[in-house]
């Protein structure tokens, strides 16, 4: 098995991030580094019971600075204190990865240790809106027409990463959830292997606060990546 290491961007997470952490922690995995990237005062008492788990690592944002940005203070953290670790595993902290689909990533880092693996969801279970089968569809199609390559869940925010690709994605632009489109479009210009692993249905949650893991508003969607598009035409290769 790959020795792998998760991150985990967190902002205001409900108290059954903890059991969710216990269950992930029974997996094989070195270690989870949790990033309060500014969360309420209110929700701090989470983040304590957290730090007190075996191989659990919580750090600290003053301030709410995005999640593209806590993915990055992750990431750094991973290359300067985590010789052992091979890949990491990105998951949200608001319960929408199942456990057995960030197994099945695990089982497939080995596999595809060259490059990005995403956990890609099906977006035609009957919970999920036709507005969001057909905004998901949309988005694939612009990303293709865009960047010529077809990926079929752009803002899955579960991806399992090669620790060698690090050093170049802590240059990526893009502070909040912006950072999810750049990285690929970065990958994609690099040449960087990008895999699709099918996982489970997309999970809706109530909780509004999810969209600080993925994007939901298709319009926000097409709108970032004609934002990503224009400053990628004016980077030279």
């Amino acid at each position: 098995m790959v020795r792998i290491a998760v991150i985990v961007p967190a902002l205001n997470p409900l108290p059954s991030l903890i059991d969710y952490i216990k269950e992930l922690l029974q997996l094989e995995i070195e270690s989870i580094i949790i990033v309060n990237d500014g969360s309420d005062a209110k929700y701090q008492t989470i983040f304590n019971e957290l730090k007190k788990l075996e191989k659990c690592i919580v750090m600290d944002h003053d301030t709410n600075r995005g999640k593209g940005r806590a993915l990055k203070t992750g990431f750094a953290f991973c290359l300067r204190n985590l010789p052992e670790v091979k890949s990491v595993l990105t998951v949200g902290a608001h319960g929408q990865h199942k456990i057995q689909d960030v197994e099945q990533l695990i089982h497939n880092a080995k596999l595809f240790s060259d490059g990005i693996i995403l956990g890609v969801r099906d977006f035609h279970s009957k919970e999920v809106p036709l507005k969001n089968r057909l905004g998901n569809s949309a988005a694939s199609i612009l990303f293709e027409l865009l960047f010529h390559k077809r990926i079929l869940d752009t803002q899955t925010g579960l991806r399992c990463i090669p620790k060698q690709a690090l050093h170049w994605l802590l240059k990526v632009p893009g502070e909040s959830f912006s950072y999810d489109s750049n990285m690929l479009v970065e990958a994609i210009k690099r040449h960087f292997p990008i895999y699709e692993i099918p996982i489970g249905h997309m999970r809706l949650k109530k909780n509004a606060i999810i969209s600080y893991d993925e994007i939901t508003n298709i319009k926000k969607l097409i709108d970032q990546m004609f934002t990503t598009y224009t400053k990628s035409r004016k980077v030279p290769k």
